[in-house]
């Protein structure tokens, strides 16, 4: 990458953001600039990534070329508003704030700055995020292709238009709550039926974890994967039916149509 990256709000997916690009070699330390709350967490960051950090916000991105927004959506406007008037039309804005739309960040910064939103999880703290980019009105492609490569490091990234992107936030977005939901109440299953926790911990991670790299890595259908482990009469399919007694299925899409319909509410506060 070329050019000052600032990183405005250096949390969790901020700085896993920075470690990835720091181990990738895409930039080096004097190219990031990172902003925190609190001069302890500046001197964390810079004793940790070398990099330089303030609490000034719009000193960052005044020095940036691209500017990366990792603020929680219920702050990010406010956030930025004292800086608006640094940015520029030759820069590229990157959020990753849920909600906000690319609009809302238009309407706060001044002149046809491109805005690039991105919708990631947590798994970026493991490099293993899954991220889905759109643009703004001003973004080009070269700005999409910027954001691309960034978020390339720390998971997988698509692209899709805008409106899609209250569905992604209820369904990637939240996913890994779900799927640490579900963990959660398999390893109680194991504990009620004798099972040490971290025994059953350990089996339920792992089953995850080789389940979730035969989805993505044969390419089958989950139908099909299912079906291997489903021997007549046996006891998947008896476990299979309980749940589908109990309506899971059903149950789950209810819950992402909430999730996207809240989405959708914070869209519009935004």
């Amino acid at each position: 990458m070329d050019g000052t990256l600032a990183i405005i709000g250096t949390g969790r997916i901020g700085e896993a953001l920075l470690r990835g690009l720091l181990s990738a070699g895409s930039v080096t330390p004097d190219q990031v600039i990172c902003t925190a709350q609190r001069e302890e967490r500046c001197d964390e960051l810079a004793r940790d990534h070398a990099v330089k950090a303030t609490t000034d916000n719009r000193a960052a991105v005044e020095a940036a070329d691209i500017v990366f927004l990792a603020l929680k959506p219920q702050v990010l406007l406010d956030v930025i508003a004292p800086a608006a008037g640094a940015f520029r039309t030759d820069q590229t804005v990157i959020s990753v704030a849920a909600g906000t739309t690319t609009a809302a960040i238009q309407d706060a910064i001044p002149g046809e700055v491109p805005v690039v939103r991105v919708m990631t999880n947590t798994p970026v703290q493991v490099d293993e995020a899954m991220s889905v980019i759109c643009a703004g009105t001003h973004a080009t492609e070269q700005d999409l292709a910027l954001a691309e490569d960034l978020m390339a490091h720390v998971g997988q990234v698509i692209r899709l238009p805008e409106s899609h992107l209250d569905a992604v936030t209820a369904l990637s977005g939240s996913g890994p709550a779900y799927l640490f939901l579900l963990a959660e109440a398999i390893i109680d299953a194991g504990i009620l039926l004798g099972l040490p926790r971290d025994v059953a911990s350990r089996l339920i991670v792992q089953t995850m974890v080789g389940s979730a790299k035969m989805l993505r890595d044969t390419g089958s259908h989950p139908v099909e994967l299912r079906e291997m482990v489903t021997s007549p009469g046996g006891t998947t399919i008896a476990a299979i039916r309980e749940l589908e007694r109990s309506k899971v299925r059903a149950a789950f899409l209810d819950a992402i149509e909430a999730a996207r319909d809240r989405g959708e509410e914070l869209s519009r506060r935004a």
